[in-house]
């Protein structure tokens, strides 16, 4: 039995999440994503002038001739959006909390697929994918999965991206969009994360909260959390010496994960719970449907 108040709040984000992506969306999918999918047809013998990087490589070893790759235009897509539902997501200083803010992402992604015809599917994960809902079209389906990131209790409270990554890798054969939701605090999924973006088209959606980035300086004593793995701490708040390393490292640390993404090829989308997530989504949109033009 689902509780009431996730049905309401379910029953909020589509009348939100359906009137955004009808007025403001729908149009920047279509236009970024919509005939960019790829299947194969066949292999032809290389021509000059052919992509070096379609050649087949397995034929072109046993023929000892160069063939290329033949792709046609896909007429439907694939979206999967990969939401975590670690520990550290049900955290929250602002508007919201950050799997709430996951949950109208995933949405607002999910309506704005099924406006087009696309199918949808989702991973939700901690320390590794806890449930996995294969894509299909639908508004029914699309309620269960926001239903999904909304109510399913996740067995584990860490985050682990690198066996999650080589999951959906193993599971999805075909080509797809991959949202990433995550706040990414995690190490050492590097690789996968790279060997996603080759098989994918990858989307990593960076959900902030500002306590993460900087703590008040209240001048008194105060006791921090993990949420993803209970250990405390206590904290000396009056002194601006231990704020300013705690910021130190967080910076630190979304350098490292910045300069991951470039190296990865991978442009992300930043949204936070205390600003509205529509800018950040639109802007990427438009940004990225501008470097297609060029």
């Amino acid at each position: 039995m689902i509780p009431q108040e996730v049905l309401r709040k379910v029953r909020r984000i589509e009348i939100l999440t359906g009137r955004l992506v009808s007025e403001t969306f729908a149009g920047e999918y279509l236009s970024v994503f919509k005939g960019r999918g790829m299947e194969f047809a066949e292999v032809r013998e290389y021509s000059e002038g052919d992509d070096v990087r379609t050649i087949d490589w397995n034929v072109t070893a046993r023929s000892g001739r160069p063939f290329v790759r033949q792709y046609t235009e896909e007429r439907e897509l694939t979206v999967v959006i990969a939401c975590d539902l670690s520990g550290s997501q049900y955290f929250g200083t602002a508007q919201s909390l950050k799997n709430e803010i996951s949950a109208e992402l995933s949405a607002v992604l999910a309506f704005s697929a099924l406006q087009n015809h696309d199918k949808v599917g989702l991973f939700l994960f901690t320390e590794g994918v806890e449930e996995y809902v294969p894509p299909k079209k639908g508004r029914k389906h699309i309620l269960h999965l926001i239903r999904d990131v909304l109510a399913y209790k996740p067995a584990k409270t860490g985050t682990k991206i690198g066996p999650t990554l080589d999951t959906i890798n193993r599971v999805l054969k075909r080509r797809c969009i991959l949202f990433l939701i995550s706040d990414f605090r995690d190490e050492g999924f590097e690789r996968p994360l790279r060997m996603a973006a080759l098989k994918h088209d990858v989307i990593p959606v960076v959900v902030t909260d500002p306590r993460e980035q900087r703590l008040p300086k209240l001048g008194a004593l105060l006791e921090l959390e993990d949420p993803e793995t209970g250990r405390r701490t206590v904290l000396d708040a009056s002194r601006t010496a231990a704020l300013a390393s705690l910021e130190k490292l967080e910076r630190e640390r979304q350098d490292r994960l910045e300069r991951l993404f470039k190296q990865s090829g991978l442009v992300p989308i930043r949204v936070g719970t205390d600003r509205s997530y529509i800018d950040a989504i639109v802007a990427f949109f438009r940004l990225r449907a501008k470097r297609l033009r060029h």
